[in-house]
């Protein structure tokens, strides 16, 4: 009994010696230390790993799917993510087949846990712990229920696999309306256990008195003065209780200070203003008196360190490069014999006709008159008392069959006037020349940065307009009605006013005819990619790469203007010009740039999103930093022109176009359809009011003039070059050469993509399981194997081979090539 009493006792100091060891081990400060910079090691690891999963996810989703533990400790599989293979695996874990992007809490728990293990500050743990798991499974069930198609699609789950089984299961048992409800009520539980304040502001907000006014000012309340300490971050109940109580408790009265007011603005704000003592002057009960506190030193302007300013040296001349370019001449265009165009006997006539149509179906009228322009004149109505305007705009196909008139247009009410407006087309148009209308006053005297003269409205007044303010232009019309001329008539415009170093444009031409013309000033006013041989783009895929090259000029000339602390280009070049930028930190001086696209209609039918999304993201951001575009086409569809683009496009002019549809399209009225064609346009600048003007005619001579003329002086060494831009998956030569780097998949992917008849990178991706960019190799492998076509755009790519039969015809024929 005695052995027996013995080893127990044994046995008992045993498991008490080991569990005195852990006790000694944890309480050590040395080893909490330690353990905790382990913590935050790990924890910062497992972020970077987590964070270059968005880039690199895709790439390594195939080599860390289903991975075998001798190959991870092996570490003998390449991956592309920035923490290795290991780093691969435990992104792909936390972000897929956990909670997602969610996934930060866990890691934010864990650093917290380090660092308070290493003694750098005081955390309550437990508190931490049950708010990143309330935020974990909200964040995760939020992403999945609100992301679940994009999620689809991509090699990401916003809300990881565990939240979208979560969101599936509790849509299945309570419906989406009912997911909804749950998320919103349990953000409001957490939202309320995070802060204070928050039952206060639904209070208020659901009694609706924001809605009645009554935010009115109470009476001042007396309150003891409140005194402010720094508190630690972590805050147990018995010491805020503590707190409280001396926060309440009777102040002690303070000696060398004022009498102290609290002064209530909100029965949850409070704030005290004490006035200083020692100044020898009475105090007064509710006088306050503010310490005046000295101005903050202005931060430098400038984005150097040293400000950097030479003015001494004079304005930089962005000219002096060309210092002797001349403007084109007026004479270079052409000078249309004008008759008289008053023609009194038709006004006449017409006054008459209209007055005895609109009496025939009861319509007294007090007056008319008659205001001519080059292609129309319009008759302004003064109706009598109480006739309805809608009667008058009702018979506007009467008028015209009484008229005998091509189409008339009833403009009812004239804006900014008490009067209807009818325009009739005159039976002689007038050309409008380009000639008049560049030696016109209102043209020579403009101040705008790119002025337009469009041609002349129907009062006979000059149209001008400023592109920088557009700051984006749309034209649309049928085939033959005046869009070429109208381009031509904008571009003479610019080149008129535009000095070469103040103004570049990029052309796209993909019928290959219309801007050929243009090629003479190349060296002067057109821009393009460092490759290109030629200026003038009419290639579909040039068109993609030189729309990209523009998005990066964009961000880099934001950021330039970031640096020199200015919010737009003239800001900017002024700045540049007066000598406050330094050349040698990267500013230069930048040309406005004018992107004349003709044809938009062919350029989506080809590359749809390719070509559609640089051009939205231009127009989004582009204005402030000079980048204008200018889109034409012949189909008004809204297959063509998208929402997208119409939201980013607000100037618009429609030529004539033949159903009321299209003009809906282009306009978001009808109008278009009434027009007569031959330069007849509607310029809309984004309001509900649009103007009605006569294009200038310039015919080709007179372009071809104008480009000899610039083309003859010296220009620059070549044309203004855009960034570089290198597409995404771009194949390298020496895979062409070298059959042996196909990949594994190389046959097995061709095998399925005959099978299916289907050239689609998603397929591949889907079937064997592979990231998207090793997919997109694959599928860039297919092509120069002659297995499938082109890409087309966002179309699935055509399929050439007929049969497995051929396929596999071709296959041997390759392995012949490299001796297998």
């Amino acid at each position: 009994m005695a052995k027996k009493s013995t080893k127990r006792k044994r046995a008992g100091n045993g498991s008490d010696d080991f569990r005195e060891l852990l006790g000694t081990l944890f309480t050590s400060e040395r080893v909490r230390f330690l353990t905790g910079l382990a913590l935050c090691f790990l924890a910062v690891y497992m972020g970077i790993a987590s964070f270059s999963f968005f880039f690199t996810g895709g790439a390594d989703q195939s080599a860390v799917e289903h991975i075998p533990l001798r190959e991870l400790l092996s570490g003998n599989r390449q991956v592309s993510n920035w923490a290795g293979l290991r780093g691969a695996c435990i992104a792909n874990l936390l972000m897929n087949r956990w909670f997602g992007i969610p996934s930060f809490f866990m890691l934010f728990c864990l650093g917290s846990l380090g660092v308070k293990w290493m003694g750098i500050c005081r955390i309550s743990m437990l508190r931490r712990i049950l708010l990143c798991t309330a935020m974990l499974l909200w964040s995760s069930l939020f992403f999945s229920f609100v992301f679940t198609k994009s999620s689809e699609d991509s090699f990401l789950f916003l809300g990881g696999q565990q939240g979208l089984n979560l969101s599936n299961l509790l849509i299945r048992n309570f419906g989406k309306p009912g997911v909804i409800l749950l998320l919103t009520v349990s953000f409001l539980v957490i939202a309320i256990c995070l802060s204070t304040k928050v039952i206060p502001a639904l209070q208020q907000a659901f009694s609706f008195a924001w809605l009645e006014g009554r935010w009115s000012l109470p009476k001042p309340k007396p309150k003891p003065e409140k005194r402010k300490r720094a508190e630690p971050e972590d805050v147990d109940e018995e010491e805020e209780e503590e707190e409280e109580e001396e926060a309440y408790a009777p102040p002690e009265k303070p000696e060398g200070r004022r009498p102290t007011e609290a002064i209530s603005m909100d029965d949850d704000v409070e704030f005290t203003i004490t006035a200083p003592a020692g100044d020898g002057e009475p105090y007064e009960p509710g006088e306050v008196r503010l310490p005046v506190r000295p101005d903050p030193p202005r931060p430098s302007r400038d984005d150097d360190e040293d400000p950097y300013d030479e003015s001494s040296m004079g304005e930089y001349d962005p000219r002096l490069d060309l210092s002797n370019y001349h403007f084109p001449k007026p004479d270079l265009l052409k000078v249309y014999d004008q008759a008289q165009i008053f023609n009194t006997d038709e006004q006449n006539d017409n006054k008459k006709r209209i007055k005895q149509t609109l009496e025939e179906f009861g319509i007294h009228i007090m007056s008319i008159n008659a205001t001519v322009g080059p292609a129309l004149t319009l008759y302004e109505v003064v109706p009598a008392v109480g006739v309805p305007i809608r009667k008058i705009r009702n018979l506007e196909d009467d008028i015209a069959l009484r008229l005998s008139a091509l189409g008339i247009r009833i403009i009812a009410p004239m804006p900014g006037k008490g009067t209807i407006g009818i325009e009739v087309p005159n039976k002689d148009a007038q050309i409008v020349s380009m000639h008049p209308l560049i030696l016109s006053r209102k043209f020579h005297e403009s101040k705008f940065n790119l002025p337009i003269v469009l041609g002349r409205t129907i009062t006979n007044d000059v149209f001008l307009f400023d592109l920088c303010k557009a700051p984006h232009l749309l034209m649309a019309g049928a085939t033959g009605q005046g869009k070429s001329v109208g381009l031509n008539a904008i571009i003479t415009s610019l080149l008129y006013k535009k000095h070469p170093a103040e103004m570049k444009l990029v052309l796209v031409d993909p019928k290959m005819v219309e801007f050929s013309i243009y090629s003479k000033i190349e060296r002067h006013f057109l821009a393009k990619l460092p490759d290109e041989d030629k200026a003038i783009i009419t290639d579909c895929t040039r068109v993609v790469h030189t729309l990209n090259s523009l998005c990066k000029e964009m961000d880099d000339r934001y950021e330039l203007l970031t640096k020199a602390h200015v919010r737009n280009l003239g800001e900017y070049n002024e700045k540049f010009v007066n000598r406050r930028l330094n050349p040698e930190k990267g500013h230069r001086y930048m040309p406005f740039i004018v992107v004349v696209i003709d044809e938009f209609g062919d350029l989506i039918m080809q590359a749809g999103k390719e070509i559609e999304m640089p051009i939205a993201r231009i127009a989004q951001k582009a204005r402030a930093i000079g980048i204008h575009m200018i889109i034409a086409t012949q189909r008004p569809s809204t297959s063509i022109i998208t929402g997208n683009i119409k939201a980013n496009f607000p100037t618009r002019i429609a030529f004539r176009v033949s159903q009321m549809v299209d003009s809906r399209t282009i306009l978001d009225q009808p109008g278009a359809n009434k027009l007569i064609g031959r330069g007849d346009l509607l310029f809309s600048g984004g309001s509900i009011d649009m103007t009605r003007v006569q294009c200038a005619f310039v015919d080709t001579p007179e372009v071809e003039n104008i480009a000899s003329f610039i083309g003859q002086q010296p220009g620059y060494p070549c044309a203004y070059e855009l960034p570089e831009y290198v597409p995404e998956g771009e194949s390298r030569p020496e895979e062409d050469i070298d059959p042996s780097s196909r990949d594994p998949l190389f046959k097995d992917a061709a095998r399925l993509i005959v099978i299916q008849q289907q050239g689609s990178t998603s397929l591949i991706q889907r079937k064997f399981a592979i990231g998207y960019n090793r997919a997109g190799r694959l599928m860039d492998q297919l092509e120069r194997a002659g297995i499938v076509g082109p890409a087309e755009g966002s179309k699935a790519r055509q399929v050439l081979i007929p049969d497995e039969y051929t396929l596999e015809l071709l296959l041997r024929r390759l392995d012949g090539g490299t001796g297998e």
